[in-house]
């Protein structure tokens, strides 16, 4: 009894829905984009941005891409700061000095003292207002001491005269090749918004997408944490975390940590499909309060008979393009599986407009013009969320789902 229940304690540690990844050993997937972010650090001149939808585990990918790096003769100095809508240039560089450690000499005292060392944060090496000049002089300065890389998660938050300037700086640091790499980590609107306001910096930065997560990343996310507690899962619940996920690591670690517990409660080591069930209401009742609002909001309605909660799962379960976006034409087929009858655009146009325009905030974002709309949801995690609620409410069988797939929607194509 004492083993299950200590096993229980330690599914937390595995399984960590609440926050990023921090550590090489706990990390699954991204082989592509570690190596073009590794290639990033050693092209000297160049800067990476890594972007995509939010929940696809960027910031993980931030966190640890620098144990990745190997044998180095310089020591690996990987500041990681989370940018702020109130940043200012001089707050942002402020954020990221404060986090590295400089050596400096100290006068001795009298007119025989010796010098001696101490260690200071680089923030005390700077002036009170941070210029793109003082960021020049003491990136190269410190990267001759050591491999420099600056990551500065959550870029999209930063006010445009800051981002302006930011831009500069990477194409400053460009032009001289400055031995330190920026990371820039940030969602897909907000790269291309940098590149259309600062063109002359697109030559500068690696562009590498984080699209969302592969059913063998998935996959391997859960076997990793299982190996871990010496556990193991049957193959139909393996695939049934993996389709609930839909690309998002946040799900699987969710669904994981629950469907473990589960299994552990009983008394057993191994994950089995009515384990996942048990996993699916904790997810649910523990889901961020914001997405139960949002999707009550969305889906309320005077009239019993409404399709409001149909539509909307049927959108959860359309296929997408690598960045979440879906057309009404590929609502079709979900809809009309759910209902059990044959739907058409225009019996459901209505609902679309009403997630992107009404009720508040929209459970769902629009982009493009009439006709040739696409549509994501606003918060990634609520897709999961849907479709769970769709699956607890017997509008779908686990049966109905199928693994995420990017379709070949092509931004601007005519439905």
């Amino acid at each position: 009894m004492a083993e299950f229940e200590q096993l229980a304690l330690d599914v937390g540690a595995v399984f960590t829905p609440g926050s990023p990844i921090d550590a090489k050993a706990m990390f699954s997937g991204r082989t592509k984009q570690l190596r073009q972010l590794i290639d990033a650090i050693n092209y000297k001149g160049h800067h990476a941005v890594l972007y995509g939808e939010r929940g696809v585990g960027k910031t993980s990918l931030a966190n640890v891409f620098s144990e990745f790096l190997g044998s180095s003769s310089k020591a690996v100095l990987a500041p990681r700061v989370n940018c702020d809508s109130s940043d200012t240039y001089t707050t942002l560089w402020q954020k990221v000095f404060s986090n590295i450690q400089v050596s400096r000499s100290r006068k001795g005292l009298g007119f025989s003292g010796e010098d001696d060392r101490e260690v200071v944060s680089a923030l005390e090496e700077m002036p009170a207002e941070i210029a793109p000049n003082d960021v020049l002089r003491m990136l190269s300065m410190l990267s001759f001491g050591a491999l420099l890389i600056i990551i500065l998660d959550e870029f999209d938050r930063l006010p445009l005269p800051t981002s302006t300037l930011l831009a500069d700086t990477i194409k400053m640091l460009s032009d001289h090749s400055v031995g330190a790499t920026v990371v820039l980590v940030g969602v897909a609107d907000s790269v291309q918004e940098l590149i259309r306001e600062h063109e002359s910096v697109e030559r500068a930065l690696i562009q590498i997408p984080v699209p969302r997560m592969s059913v063998d990343e998935l996959e391997q996310i859960v076997k990793n944490g299982l190996t871990r507690l010496n556990m193991t899962i049957e193959q139909m619940a393996l695939m049934q975390i993996t389709s609930l996920s839909q690309g998002l690591p946040y799900y699987t670690h969710l669904l994981g940590l629950y469907a473990a517990r589960a299994a552990l409660d009983n008394q057993s080591t191994q994950i089995l499909p009515k384990h996942i069930k048990s996993a699916i209401h904790d997810a649910m009742e523990k889901s961020q309060q914001s997405i139960k609002t949002s999707y009550y909001e969305a889906t309320k309605s005077q009239q019993s008979d409404n399709i409001f909660k149909q539509v909307l799962l049927a959108c959860a379960l359309a296929r997408t393009d690598e960045f979440g976006f879906f057309t009404a034409a590929a609502v079709k087929e979900p809809l009309s599986r759910i209902m059990k009858k044959s739907y058409d655009i225009p019996s459901f146009a209505r609902h679309l407009k009403i997630f992107s325009e009404g009720r508040g905030m929209p459970i769902l974002q629009r982009v493009g013009v009439k006709r040739k709309f696409r549509f994501r949801f606003s918060n990634p995690l609520m897709q999961p969320f849907v479709i769970m609620n769709g699956l607890a409410e017997g509008l779908i069988s686990q049966f109905e789902l199928r693994e995420p797939t990017s379709s070949s929607i092509v931004p601007g194509q005519p439905l």
